[in-house]
C-alpha cells in the first residue's frame, strides 16, 4: 500500500490543505492512504474518523511532535501524549505505549534531530526522504540509516494539495487503521519512494 505519512492539514497554521481536499485528491495521485500529522495537534481527529473512507482511502491521524532535539511523527498514543516532553521522554512514552516515533526531516539544516537519540537506541525510524528537504538534506538523512542501522520512511511533508504524495512510504501489508500501520512499520517491510 502506498501512504503519504507526513501531511499537514488546515489544523496546522502553516498549511492551507483542508481534510476534505486531501481525501478527495489522494486516490487520484495513486495513494492508498494518508497520515495527517499536524504540528502538536490531533484536531483533525475531531473532524474525521480514522480508517477507510467512503472513497476507499485510508486516513490515519498522527501528530508531528516538536521537541528541543527535533521533531517526530507519532503514531499510536497521540490522544494521550502530554505536552512539553523532552525528546527522550517522548520517545520512551511512545515506546511504552507501543506506538511508533519517526524522526521527521532528521538532517534538515534548521532544527535537525539530535543524533544521540539514535546512538542511544531511543529512535530507530527516520524520515529518510522528505518532500520539503533539499537534495543534500535527504542525502544526509540516508547516511544516518547506514551509520546507526535505522529504518527509513518517506513523506511529502505536504502543506498544500500540490505537495501531496510527492514522497511516499510503500508497505507490503494491508493497512486500515493506526494499529495496522504500527505493525507494518515494526515488521520492517516498507520503503521510502
Amino acid at each position: 500500500m502506498r501512504f503519504d505519512i507526513h501531511i499537514h492539514s488546515e489544523f496546522s497554521s502553516c498549511s492551507n490543505a483542508s481534510i476534505n481536499d486531501l481525501i478527495n485528491a489522494a486516490p487520484g495521485l495513486g495513494l492508498d492512504g494518508i497520515c495527517i500529522t499536524d504540528h502538536d495537534s490531533i484536531e483533525a481527529g475531531n473532524h474525521i474518523s480514522e480508517g477507510v473512507q467512503s472513497n476507499g482511502l485510508v486516513v490515519i491521524i498522527g501528530m508531528e511532535y516538536t521537541t528541543d532535539c527535533g521533531d517526530f511523527l507519532i503514531f499510536g498514543p497521540v490522544k494521550i501524549i502530554p505536552a512539553g516532553l523532552s525528546a527522550p521522554e517522548l520517545l520512551n512514552f511512545v515506546s511504552e505505549a507501543e506506538g511508533i516515533a519517526i524522526a521527521a526531516h532528521p538532517a534538515r539544516k534548521e532544527r535537525p534531530v539530535d543524533e544521540s537519540l539514535y546512538a542511544n537506541g531511543l529512535c530507530s525510524y527516520i524520515e529518510v526522504l522528505n518532500g520539503r528537504n533539499s537534495n543534500e538534506e535527504n542525502i544526509a538523512s540516508q547516511s544516518l540509516i547506514q551509520l546507526y542501522n535505522l529504518k527509513g520512511a518517506g513523506g511529502s511533508d505536504a502543506h498544500s494539495i500540490e505537495e501531496l504524495g510527492k514522497i511516499i512510504t510503500e508497505f507490503d501489508a494491508n493497512i486500515t487503521c493506526s494499529e495496522d500501520l504500527i505493525k507494518a512499520f515494526k515488521s520492517g517491510n516498507f520503503s521510502a519512494q
